[in-house]
């Protein structure tokens, strides 16, 4: 696992260790919280120091522990920062990304390997929703790192055999993520301090969103049919299939926190660098292996301010604004 600390990391890992796998998880920094290390998930994994941009020791790391399948997770995942750094968001997920698989190709024992895109990757189109077969066309630098990553993933599979498959996945929310740039984690921290929830564009954009569980199921049935020939090289889309706006969203928030707070609108228009509107279309993976998602927003929503609820004292401090 790379990424096994992150958000989606800590969800995938816990799904794979429930499976009774053994796993081995880059460590590069030690985060001053996680869901991985809150849910206990750090004593049920080896921890290997390592840097996505070292490919003669991620090779060594292979080899040395046997690593049968790769779940490439780790990434530079936060808009704002890749617009700010741009620099370093390719870093992270242009070249670590081919760092891995280049170690991966060269090492004698890895079977599968997941790579995480982003339906970020395919920019802004006018027909929605995104089917796989819609152009990879980003404009701004984090989702052009992603449209790198997915096909520098897929090129190692038609180029070199690799058995790689590429996950698309909408908005993923849920407990445990800790970037309060986003509008679930920030809007369940405002209400949870009784502040109202600020909202940094007009309201109007939408998303495609999908449970952290649902999102981790998708990425563990990619990579256990990874032995399948319609699997292989293949990327796939795994969302709700129905966009909500900003503003709907934090409005079932503020429903489900029971107060009576009105949002704090600061915006115009769409955030500079992010697509006002993105929705997915999950048939293919849907029809391949049977995935669909099993929780419904609300009670995703729902069970994700419990999550935060329950974790209060572990929450940051709000800057001014």
């Amino acid at each position: 696992m790379t990424g096994a600390q992150g958000f989606i990391g800590s969800w995938v890992t816990e799904g794979l260790l429930d499976r009774g796998a053994e796993i081995v998880s880059l460590v590069r920094d030690e985060p001053a919280r996680s869901r991985f290390g809150l849910e206990g998930m750090d004593r049920r994994c080896t921890l290997v120091r390592s840097n996505l941009l070292d490919m003669p020791e991620l090779l060594r790391i292979l080899n040395e522990y046997t690593v049968e399948a790769v779940f490439h997770l780790a990434a530079q995942t936060i808009v704002g920062t890749a617009k700010r750094s741009p620099l370093s968001t390719f870093e992270t997920n242009v070249r670590g990304t081919y760092n891995l698989l280049e170690a991966c190709r060269l090492a004698g024992s890895v079977e599968r390997v997941v790579v995480a895109s982003s339906d970020k990757a395919y920019g802004s189109h006018e027909k929605l929703p995104y089917s796989e077969s819609a152009p990879l066309i980003p404009s701004y630098p984090y989702d052009v790192s992603k449209a790198c990553a997915d096909l520098i993933g897929r090129s190692y599979h038609s180029t070199y055999g690799l058995p790689v498959a590429v996950t698309r996945l909408a908005n993923v929310y849920g407990g445990g993520d800790f970037n309060f740039s986003r509008i679930v984690p920030d809007t369940v921290r405002a209400l949870l301090e009784d502040r109202r929830p600020v909202i940094r564009s007009d309201a109007t954009p939408r998303r495609d969103f999908i449970y952290a569980e649902d999102a981790a199921a998708a990425y563990i049935a990619i990579g256990e049919a990874l032995d399948r020939g319609d699997v292989k090289g293949m990327a796939f889309n795994a969302g709700a299939g129905r966009p909500y706006s900003v503003m709907e969203i934090v409005r079932k928030l503020i429903g489900i926190s029971g107060k009576e707070i009105e949002p704090d609108i600061r915006g115009t228009g769409a955030p500079e660098g992010e697509i006002a509107s993105q929705y997915l279309d999950s048939t293919l993976l849907n029809r391949t292996l049977g995935w669909e998602p099993t929780w419904s927003l609300d009670d995703g929503l729902e069970a994700t301010y419990e999550w935060y609820g329950r974790h209060l004292d572990r929450l940051p401090a709000m800057r001014p604004a």
